[in-house]
């Protein structure tokens, strides 16, 4: 089963990767962005087939490795 988490900064937490995009699409005459948030995405293969066992088991490699709780927040889906 493939399940991914997105992982992104909490809301609050600079974020300049962004900040250097929205005044790139600026530059580009990108009109009506308002703001840009840079995260990452990470894709599993799981041997589960249980959806909810996938969940559970991304969920807790996000909060253990993948994601820095601490300014980070993350969204785990499967992926269909």
């Amino acid at each position: 089963m493939n399940v991914i988490v997105n992982i992104y900064l909490k809301s609050g937490v600079l974020d300049s990767q962004g900040k250097a995009v929205h005044h790139a699409l600026d530059s580009l005459n990108f009109e009506g962005v308002e703001d840009v948030r840079i995260g990452r995405q990470v894709v599993l293969r799981l041997s589960t087939t249980d959806e909810k066992e996938a969940i559970k088991e991304a969920t807790d490699m996000a909060n253990r490795l993948l994601a820095n709780t601490i300014i980070e927040d993350f969204k785990v889906e499967i992926l269909r």
